[in-house]
């Protein structure tokens, strides 16, 4: 479905549940499911503007809300589950314990990084808080740029939705291209950089990390 008649049917659903529809259309959305989470905020911020009928800032403190419990949710899934599954079926997949390593380091040295910036692209969006909690980011690090990127996102996207209005609709499309692009050329770029140097790279995370892999 396209943008233009996506953001018509999801009013529908606004209409009738207003800012609830905004913060589980998110949170599920953040949680690592596929679901039109920002399309969800986009619409309800365009019929806020239309009608008045919702207030802009309660429909972006949902989708903030939605976003910081959903990821919230997503990271400990990764951490009590997804890092279970790497340790017991990773060497299926070519990912042993010096791999597994490895990217607890990426998340310790960029993992900020990852979370916060993550919120503005979709695939990122639905896997990062996963990826978060797997790579055992840790917690106070990971809720603060999760509650940062959740409320940057929501404001950036629902207020300049507002003030838009129909408009947006002509620039949603060609933005998630463009963004998704780019995160995709980054993380090509990503892989063969620690492709690479992986050597080096699982030397540095066994200094910063040193000792066998805790099995939580």
């Amino acid at each position: 479905m396209k943008a233009p008649a996506l953001l018509h049917a999801v009013s529908h659903g606004i209409g009738k549940f207003g800012y609830g529809a905004v913060a589980v259309a998110v949170g599920v959305e953040s949680i690592g499911v596929p679901f039109p989470g920002e399309t969800t905020l986009v619409a309800a911020s365009v019929y806020a503007g239309a009608t008045h009928r919702l207030n802009i800032v309660l429909v972006v403190a949902a989708a903030a809300a939605g976003a910081i419990i959903g990821g919230s949710i997503a990271f400990w899934i990764g951490r009590k589950i997804g890092f279970q599954l790497l340790l017991r079926y990773g060497a299926y997949i070519w990912i042993d314990e010096r791999r597994i390593k490895l990217g607890q380091y990426v998340f310790l040295k960029h993992g900020g990084k990852l979370v916060f910036f993550g919120r503005f692209v979709a695939i990122l969006r639905t896997l990062a808080a996963l990826l978060a909690g797997a790579n055992q980011m840790r917690w106070p690090r990971f809720f603060a740029f999760n509650a940062a990127g959740g409320i940057v996102w929501a404001s950036i996207y629902g207020f300049g939705a507002y003030g838009l209005g129909e408009e947006v609709q002509r620039l949603i499309g060609p933005l998630g291209f463009a963004l998704g692009g780019i995160a995709l050329l980054l993380i090509i770029v990503g892989v063969i950089f620690i492709r690479r140097h992986e050597q080096s790279l699982e030397a540095e995370a066994e200094k910063a990390l040193p000792g066998p892999i805790e099995h939580q």
